[in-house]
C-alpha cells in the first residue's frame, strides 16, 4: 500500500522526470514559469534562462530563494556510421552511471527520442576488468565519454531526427518506494519543487520575495553568478541537495542521513553561510519542531556561492535535501526530509523582517 504524501506528488514527478541538461532547461522552465505565474505577482526571464517569480513585500528588502532546474546530462557530439550518437559530457557523474540506461534525446526540432546505453556482457570482459564491488569508482574498460546511444534506427533515419549539438538526459520515472521517493534529476528538481511549493503558501510577506530558478549550476553557478548582480540582493538562500551517504557502500560517517530531516547548510567548498542566517534557521527549525541536521561538507558547492560574492557582500544561507545515489537515475529521498525542507523555507519566509545579518 503506498502511502498518502503531504505534498504534490504529480509536481514532483513531472519536474523530475523533464529532459533539461546545462543549458537547455526549456522543458523544465516552461513547468516551472506556469507554476510561478499562479503563485507570485510577476514572472521574468533572462537572457541565460533564469526564471524568477516575485512576491512584492512590504518593503524593498528583497530575498533571493535559488534553485538550480539544470541536470548533468550530454551533448550529441558525432553521428557515426552505424547510426549511433557520440556523445559529449554537460556536467558530470560516476562514469558507472552510464551504463545500461535508457535515455531520452531531445533534438532542437522539439522531439524526444527514447535511446538507450548499452552495456559490455560479462562474456566479453576478463576477470580483472570486470567490476564486482559498488565502491569501486570506475572501470578501466568503460569512461563517461566512451558511451554511445542507440535509436533502434538506420543510420539514415538517425541523420534525418537528431543533429549533433542535441540533448541527451538519462530517461526514468519518478515513483514512491516505501517512504522514499525515487527517480532522477533530484539534483535539483526536487528542491525545484520545495521552492515552487513555498511560494504557493507565501502570502503578504514583510519582504520582496524572488523566486529564482537558475541556470547552468553543474557547470558552475553561472545563472546565479548572473541574478546576483541582475536582482542585487540584500539576502539569498540557495535550496540544493546534501548528500545522504548513509549506505552500506561508505566507511565513513554520514555527512546526512536520509529521513533525520531537513538539512541547514554551515560550509561547503563554494562558501560559509553567514552565522546569523543559519543560526535563524535552526532556531525556527527547533521552535516549530521541523526535523533538521546541519551539513558540514568540504566538497560540493551550491548557488549560496555565487550569491554571496558576485555583487558585493551578501549574507547567504541554504536549506538541503538529504538525497542518496545523486547524479544517477535512482536518486531517493525521504518523503518527510521533502516536507521538512519544504515548512522550513516557508517558516523563514513568512518571518523574515529585512534583517541586515552584519557580523
Amino acid at each position: 500500500m503506498t502511502r498518502e504524501l503531504p505534498f504534490d506528488f504529480e509536481l514532483l514527478r513531472d519536474l523530475t522526470a523533464a529532459c533539461g541538461p546545462v543549458g537547455y532547461e526549456d522543458d523544465v522552465r516552461t513547468i516551472v514559469r506556469e507554476e510561478l505565474e499562479a503563485s507570485t505577482d510577476e514572472v521574468t526571464s533572462d537572457a541565460m534562462g533564469n526564471v524568477v517569480g516575485t512576491v512584492h513585500g512590504e518593503s524593498d528588502y528583497s530575498v533571493v530563494v535559488a534553485a538550480h532546474i539544470d541536470e548533468w546530462g550530454w551533448m550529441v557530439e558525432r553521428i557515426t556510421d552505424d547510426g549511433f550518437l557520440e556523445l559529449n559530457m554537460l556536467g558530470g557523474t560516476n562514469p558507472l552511471t552510464a551504463r545500461s540506461q535508457r535515455v531520452t534525446v531531445r533534438t532542437r526540432r522539439g522531439e524526444h527520442l527514447t535511446g538507450i546505453i548499452g552495456a559490455v556482457p560479462p562474456h566479453m570482459l576478463g576477470d580483472d576488468e570486470l567490476d564486482k564491488r559498488p565502491t569501486d569508482p570506475r572501470q578501466a574498460v568503460w569512461d563517461v565519454e566512451d558511451v554511445y546511444v542507440e535509436l533502434g534506427l538506420d543510420a539514415a533515419a538517425v541523420r534525418d531526427r537528431v543533429e549533433p549539438g542535441d540533448v541527451v538526459t538519462l530517461a526514468q520515472e519518478t515513483i514512491v518506494m516505501g517512504d522514499h521517493v525515487t527517480g532522477k534529476a533530484f539534483d535539483n528538481r526536487a528542491l525545484v519543487f520545495a521552492m515552487l511549493e513555498a511560494a504557493r503558501r507565501i502570502e503578504d510577506p514583510a519582504v520582496t520575495v524572488h523566486f529564482a530558478a537558475t541556470v547552468q549550476e553543474e557547470v558552475g553557478l553561472r545563472g546565479a553568478e548572473a541574478l546576483a548582480v541582475d536582482l542585487d540582493p540584500d539576502l539569498a538562500l540557495a535550496l540544493d541537495i546534501a548528500i545522504a551517504n548513509d549506505q552500506p557502500y561508505f566507511d565513513d560517517d554520514p555527512i546526512v542521513r536520509a529521513g533525520a530531516g531537513t538539512a541547514i547548510k554551515v560550509k561547503d567548498h563554494t562558501s560559509l553561510t553567514n552565522p546569523k542566517v543559519t543560526d535563524r534557521l535552526r532556531d525556527l527549525a527547533e521552535d516549530r519542531d521541523i526535523p533538521h541536521q546541519l551539513e558540514i561538507y568540504s566538497s560540493g558547492g551550491t548557488d549560496a556561492g555565487a550569491f554571496q560574492t558576485a555583487n558585493g557582500a551578501t549574507p547567504v544561507g541554504a536549506v538541503l535535501l538529504p538525497t542518496r545515489n545523486i547524479h544517477s537515475d535512482t536518486a531517493s529521498a525521504h518523503v518527510d526530509d521533502i516536507a521538512a525542507t519544504t515548512d522550513l523555507l516557508t517558516a523563514f519566509l513568512e518571518t523574515e523582517t529585512g534583517d541586515d545579518y552584519v557580523l
